[in-house]
């Protein structure tokens, strides 16, 4: 049975509450500055009856690796 290696990413997560009122533009808003300055990503976002959102963003953690 042949064997796969499998790469381990690692992540940091930015999690964000976005209250009920916001509107729609201004939470896309929110997240595409964090997606264009920060690097993150969408992994999940929640919306829940009262209309408040919940959203986590995640963006891959850079590992210097020695030179010499």
């Amino acid at each position: 049975m042949p064997r796969r290696l499998m790469a381990v990413l690692d992540y940091s997560y930015l999690d964000l509450y976005l209250p009920r009122g916001t509107t729609r533009e201004v939470a896309r808003q929110i997240m595409t500055e964090h997606a264009e300055y920060g690097d993150w990503e969408l992994e999940r976002l929640r919306l829940y009856p009262d209309g408040s959102r919940r959203v986590r963003l995640r963006r891959k953690i850079i590992k210097a690796s020695r030179t010499l």
